[in-house]
């Protein structure tokens, strides 16, 4: 089932997208949003799901044409977004860049973040930055949304509580981050609004590409209409999303609509790219001393997708561009 939300108002009007990606259908009047849906998810996923099945058969009415510009990311806002880095060669780049070691509980403790969740961006709207000197990225990522998570779940009990998967834009303004660490606090001004890929689908989706609670395939991210990268997610993966959720909910209960994302996919094999500039900064700084790359300018593009075994879009493309801020007359 592929689930999605048109943008209306703050939580957006479910809808239920195609297999193909070709026709959509509003469905809120069963149920208004994706997170009420989720809050009852044992009563509305058969219903969704009996929906989904009559739209494949082209046996639904009220279709209209898929259009990725009329939709939100699915979840427009959510409850929370937790965002891990399952990828050790990513974490393990960043410390070697500043010769540091990659400390070895790092192996069996994921690093976690708590995001801001209460502004994603559309998967095709414009990424404003007031500055080019805050050092624009993007990162491609994997994520989870679960339904109700009891605290102290371990990693199979998480498994089950996985209700759909996402591709992420986790942007990353890469020159501020740094001050804010020296802080001893984590993340904040570095991590602005997140963009989600335009559909949300369950597990069940992706057939042999759903292994061991990963996405087995590649992440493609193209820059300015060049690919830049194709990573696989299942690749070199230390934690899987199951993982990462029994640690977001070590301590804690994890409601329905909570987000958790893999990191940035990244994979030993540098032939298959990366999902963020400043892995390849990390990688020339390495070699070079310093990096040559720039950061992300006012005007550039950038695209994420993921397709299945047979070649067809899973959840959509992320497609974005760089613009200046102009705050509110």
């Amino acid at each position: 089932m592929k689930l999605a939300s048109l943008r209306h108002g703050r939580d957006g009007r479910l809808v239920i997208v195609s297999r193909d990606l070709k026709t959509m259908l509003p469905v809120d009047q069963l149920c208004p949003t994706l997170q009420m849906a989720l809050d009852s998810w044992t009563i509305m996923a058969p219903k969704l799901q009996a929906v989904s099945e009559a739209l494949n058969k082209g046996e639904a009415s009220g279709a209209i044409a898929y259009d990725a510009t009329r939709l939100h990311s699915p979840l427009p806002r959510a409850y929370q977004w937790c965002d891990g880095s399952a990828y050790l060669n990513h974490v393990e780049l960043v410390r070697k860049a500043r010769n540091a070691v990659m400390p070895p509980e790092f192996l069996h403790d994921p690093l976690m973040y708590q995001g801001g969740s209460d502004d994603f961006l559309p998967p095709t709207a414009d990424i404003e930055v007031a500055d080019e000197a805050y050092g624009i990225d993007f990162e491609g990522e994997v994520a989870a949304i679960t339904g109700d998570v009891p605290m102290g779940a371990s990693s199979a009990e998480a498994a089950k509580h996985i209700r759909l998967l996402m591709l992420v834009n986790d942007v990353s303004l890469r020159n501020l981050i740094p001050g804010e660490l020296a802080k001893g606090f984590g993340f904040f001004h570095g991590k602005p609004s997140t963009a989600f890929a335009p559909v949300a689908v369950t597990p069940d989706e992706l057939g042999d590409a759903w292994k061991d609670n990963k996405v087995m395939r590649p992440l493609v991210s193209i820059l300015n209409g060049k690919q830049f990268g194709a990573p696989d997610a299942g690749t070199d993966m230390q934690f899987s999303l199951a993982d990462l959720v029994a640690h977001a909910a070590k301590t804690r209960r994890l409601r329905a609509g909570c987000i958790v994302g893999s990191g940035t996919v990244s994979n030993r094999d540098a032939s298959k790219g990366f999902s963020c500039l400043a892995e390849i900064r990390m990688i020339e700084t390495i070699a070079d001393g310093k990096p040559k790359t720039p950061f992300m300018k006012f005007g550039d593009r950038i695209e994420m997708e993921m397709t299945g075994l047979d070649g067809q879009s899973i959840f959509g493309r992320i497609d974005q561009t760089v613009v200046k801020y102009t705050p509110p007359s």
